[in-house]
């Protein structure tokens, strides 16, 4: 008589970034699979837009339409189930709540949502249509929300120096509606402190320390996608910040020394930290 066999499934959780390309790798799609594979989860993807980018700047975009975009979504969701979801450039205002949509349906879970809005020096790169979708459809659907300085000066309407300047205005992050909000320090004066706020009245400062280069293209990419892979295998918020924040610092640190006539992208190739 034939023994049966039990077959133990070892897939990992699957996780999918919406986001634009990125060609140099640094940022986008690209950086979010490779942080994915970096910290042992499965990578899929949406893609919203294909960009042409140097390392000073972007000379293309083109969005993808809305629909393909739903399609996409919808693919990864029905062949592989998704267990975690994070958004990157999210162009139209369309493909904000389609997004929002598939969370609300139960297609998507509550995402990490990076929003990517406004370029280095603060200025916006999206229509507003763009920027109140996300305010009234996307952000009280997140499970946590990662804006660089920049675009936390948008969402809070005032300058944000630094941590304590977050802190004084976290009510308006908790009026965003979502579960937690992750102010990611890198474009801080002095150290790069993330500072979290969440929607149960707790709020800290995460601890960080500033490596000096100038190669930290797709670090808040890396950072939100690396926070998305904790969540999904298991860890609370509070472990899940500090273990992104320790694994975007070991990436810039990789690729400190890489001379590139620019601002070069953090290096995805090292190990995830305890």
């Amino acid at each position: 008589m034939a023994r049966s066999r039990v077959v133990v499934s070892t897939m990992p959780p699957v996780l999918l970034t919406i986001a634009a390309s990125d060609p140099l790798g640094g940022a986008g799609v690209q950086a979010d699979l490779a942080t994915f594979a970096a910290l042992g989860v499965h990578g899929a993807s949406a893609l919203t837009a294909v960009t042409a980018q140097s390392l000073t700047a972007v000379t293309a975009v083109e969005p993808v339409e809305a629909g393909l975009v739903a399609r996409q979504i919808d693919s990864v969701a029905s062949e592989l189930g998704v267990a975690g979801a994070k958004t990157g450039l999210l162009r139209r205002r369309e493909v904000v709540e389609l997004v929002a949509d598939r969370v609300e349906s139960g297609v998507l879970p509550a995402p990490v949502v990076d929003p990517v809005m406004v370029d280095g020096k603060g200025v916006p790169f999206v229509a507003g249509e763009v920027e109140q979708a996300y305010r009234r459809r996307l952000f009280p659907l997140a499970r946590v929300i990662t804006p660089n300085r920049r675009e936390a000066e948008l969402l809070a309407g005032t300058s944000l120096p630094g941590p304590e300047a977050v802190l004084e205005r976290a009510e308006a992050f908790r009026d965003l509606g979502s579960d937690a909000v992750v102010v990611t320090g890198g474009g801080f004066d002095g150290q790069p402190d993330d500072v979290v706020i969440t929607a149960a009245g707790d709020a800290w400062v995460e601890p960080g320390q500033r490596v000096h280069t100038g190669n930290v293209r797709g670090s808040g990419c890396t950072f939100s996608a690396a926070l998305a892979a904790g969540l999904a295998l298991g860890a609370d918020l509070e472990h899940a910040v500090a273990a992104a924040g320790r694994f975007v610092h070991s990436a810039i640190e990789a690729s400190a020394s890489w001379p590139l006539e620019g601002p070069g992208p953090v290096s995805h190739s090292v190990p995830a930290s305890p």
